[in-house]
């Protein structure tokens, strides 16, 4: 297989890009959002879920990815200044390989080694994190090890050669230990199930018991059975990260699990005080096939919350060229949202830059800021902001998460958060919407100025006061009289704030 848009060839032990080609080649490419009156079932089951129990987490999450934990610490304090109350970093365990699609191959969770840092390195960035009051979360993967068949045929883990690696310098060592006996292996040939690879990704049984292969004989990624052993394993991997002070888990590959297997691992006591949030990749929300088969079961199975694919299907429908602002209206009232306490919002996640599979979902970048525009002054969900190192080649996201504007996106996410959404006004080019009296977002996507005139009668929006935008602090509301009329220069968002 090729990667679509660069041409280069699939490694065959890249867990992620195998994944996501299957998951694409099976999907409906370029799939739009489904009209509500053909997504009842969808619907209902929505409302199953919409009551959960769990927690709203709005807090906005910094996605540092494939950063070096030594990095992540030493600019604690600016990702402080900047609003973000959340890190997620790179997977901690024991990985090897330069590339970035090599964090998600563990070959041991016993140790925190590999390129971006070490246990050591972890526990200080975690600490600097925690001092400045910001939550570490970690990228875990309880699917599958390492794809590790062209270096050995056993699958004991991690094999002996880093076993060895373990006995000749048992002083490092012993100070990445995270739990068990690094004398041996604690994984081995019974802890797996069979080497068929997955071929029908609408089999929700193929998909969660069967492995994630790349093609061209590729044995794809040593599937993790939920047996006692196993779940006890991840367990004991996952009490150790929270006594490091993690307290968010990212399930890498979530789709891919039985719920038992999930839920056997994250009991009540590994989730108390942690934010767990899983990766199940949908085309949209209610009406589609994944959403049905694999998000609505994920999400009344388990109390997680999960990336908000069903809102980003939203939002690329918003923003296609002739698509329509009224899909970002109340998309979660048809099925097009997750519920807020369980939601993971984006507008970019490492995937879409990184696997040729997903870079067809890349927005337009003027779009792109106009939907994080969206997605930080709406209520609802944790947003999640991407920042890499250009490992995509697009140098796009380089530093992202310092950008001037995304800082008074989040300025205004946290001034506001806790306040009521109304929509005052919309239109195929625009969506004018209140944060309670504090402010007022607007968001013109087409190529002219918008006006829209608003009743100020019984508005809770404060009259005689200056509502500024915190990104051109130039354009100011000072509502005056019974009507206002809200100017949207084109393809901008305002975020007014009081």
């Amino acid at each position: 297989m090729n990667r679509h848009s660069t041409g280069a060839s699939a490694h065959p032990q890249q867990p992620r890009f195998a994944r996501r080609l299957a998951e694409r080649f099976h999907a409906r490419i370029g799939a739009a959002i489904r009209a509500a009156t053909s997504a009842l079932p969808g619907i209902a089951a929505l409302a199953a879920f919409a009551g959960s129990t769990t927690p709203a987490k709005a807090d906005v999450i910094l996605h540092a990815f494939n950063w070096r934990y030594d990095t992540v610490e030493a600019r604690a304090a600016e990702i402080q200044s900047l609003g973000y109350k959340a890190v997620l970093v790179a997977p901690p365990l024991k990985s090897e390989g330069s590339a970035w699609w090599a964090r998600y191959q563990p070959q041991d969770y016993r140790t925190i080694d590999h390129p971006l840092g070490n246990t050591q390195s972890f526990q200080s960035m975690s600490n600097a994190l925690r001092a400045r009051g910001i939550r570490v979360y970690a990228d875990i993967i309880l699917n599958h090890m390492a794809n590790e068949a062209a270096q050995r045929s056993d699958l004991d883990y991690p094999g002996q050669r880093i076993l060895n690696t373990y006995a000749s310098n048992p002083g490092y060592w012993s100070q990445q230990r995270l739990f068990g006996d690094l004398r041996y292996n604690f994984l081995s040939q019974w802890d797996f199930g069979s080497a068929n690879c997955i071929s029908n990704y609408s089999d929700v049984w193929q998909v969660q018991n069967w492995r994630l292969c790349g093609g061209g004989g590729d044995p794809g990624l040593p599937d993790l059975l939920g047996s006692s052993y196993v779940i006890g394993q991840q367990r004991s991997y996952l009490s150790a990260l929270k006594g490091l002070g993690v307290t968010g888990f990212r399930i890498d590959a979530a789709k891919h699990m039985p719920l038992s297997h999930l839920n056997a691992v994250l009991t009540p006591e590994i989730k108390q005080g942690v934010h767990v949030f899983g990766e199940v990749i949908t085309n949209g929300g209610a009406g589609d096939g994944e959403y049905g088969s694999f998000l609505v079961p994920y999400l009344n199975g388990t109390d997680h919350g999960a990336y908000d694919f069903p809102l980003f299907g939203s939002i690329r429908n918003a923003f296609r060229f002739g698509g329509s602002m009224n899909a970002l209206v109340n998309p979660l009232a048809v099925g097009q949202a997750l519920p807020n306490s369980r939601a993971v919002t984006f507008t970019v996640t490492h995937d879409i830059p990184n696997n040729g599979g997903f870079r067809y979902l890349i927005l337009d970048p003027t779009d792109e800021t106009l939907a994080y525009a969206y997605v930080l002054g709406r209520d609802g969900g944790s947003p999640l902001l991407y920042s890499d190192n250009n490992e995509s080649g697009d140098n796009r996201w380089v530093n992202a998460y310092r950008r001037s504007d995304l800082a008074a996106m989040i300025r205004f996410h946290n001034a506001t958060h806790g306040s009521d959404m109304q929509v005052l006004s919309y239109s195929d080019c625009h969506l004018l919407f209140r944060r309670g009296s504090l402010g007022i977002v607007g968001i013109n996507k087409c190529g002219s100025t918008v006006n829209t005139t608003i009743n100020m009668n019984n508005s809770v929006l404060w009259w005689y006061a200056n509502y500024r935008d915190v990104l051109d602090t130039n354009s100011v509301v000072n509502i005056g009289s019974s009507s206002y009329t809200f100017s949207l220069p084109p393809r901008r968002a305002r975020m007014w704030l009081r």
